[in-house]
Parts: structure tokens; C-alpha cells; sequence
């Protein structure tokens, strides 16, 4: 296998190659992931999910579609490779896989 040109997109990761160092990121997948999911409105913030919140399994709030549900979890799990501060909220959203409610859904769409 040869290469012809410098190398800049490989499997959603953006690479850059400088004389000193390599650069990955995936600044445009996440854009994707944002303009995709319709939230090109929210406001960033510092701290994914607090230590300190608590999902249940039922709250009483209403179920969502898991397939949604699980096609965005399974888009994090991918970005995770570059962004290693999401991994604990990613982690505690996988948990509700199988029965979803707003509340999960609503604090996956915090990140």
C-alpha cells in the first residue's frame, strides 16, 4: 500500500501532521453528531454528567424509541477515542440500553 498524499481523514479522525508532532481529532464528526441529532442550538458545557447523578431505570418519566436510543449511544462509544472526559456519561447511559425514558435521553443529550 503506498500513499500518494498527506493523510487527513481516516475513519472519522482528523489527522494533521506537522514536522514535530501528529494531531488527531474528530472536530468534524462531532459537528456531524450535532447538525444529525438537531442541536445546533445547545449551549456547551464544562462537565458532560455530574459524579453525583443518579439514573434510574424508572422514574416514571415516558419511554423513548430504543433504536435512537442506541444508534446515539453507539456514536458516542466511537467519539470516545478522542474525547476521553465523556467516557464516565457515555458509560452510565449504556446502562439503560434496553428501556430508555426521557431521562436518559435527556442526559444524553447533555454531552
Amino acid at each position: 500500500m503506498s500513499m500518494t498524499a498527506e493523510l487527513n481523514f481516516y475513519l472519522h479522525l482528523q489527522i494533521k501532521q506537522t514536522l514535530n508532532r501528529t494531531i488527531i481529532h474528530q472536530q468534524k464528526y462531532v459537528k456531524e453528531l450535532v447538525k444529525k441529532f438537531a442541536m445546533e442550538s445547545a449551549k456547551p458545557i464544562d462537565t458532560p454528567i455530574s459524579p453525583s447523578t443518579r439514573l434510574v431505570v424508572d422514574d416514571g418519566s415516558p419511554s423513548v424509541e430504543e433504536k435512537f436510543y442506541r444508534g446515539m449511544i453507539e456514536l458516542l462509544l466511537y467519539l470516545i477515542a478522542s474525547r476521553p472526559d465523556i467516557v464516565f456519561s457515555v458509560d452510565m447511559c449504556t446502562r439503560f440500553q434496553s428501556n430508555p425514558n426521557e431521562t436518559h435521553l435527556k442526559a444524553l443529550n447533555e454531552f
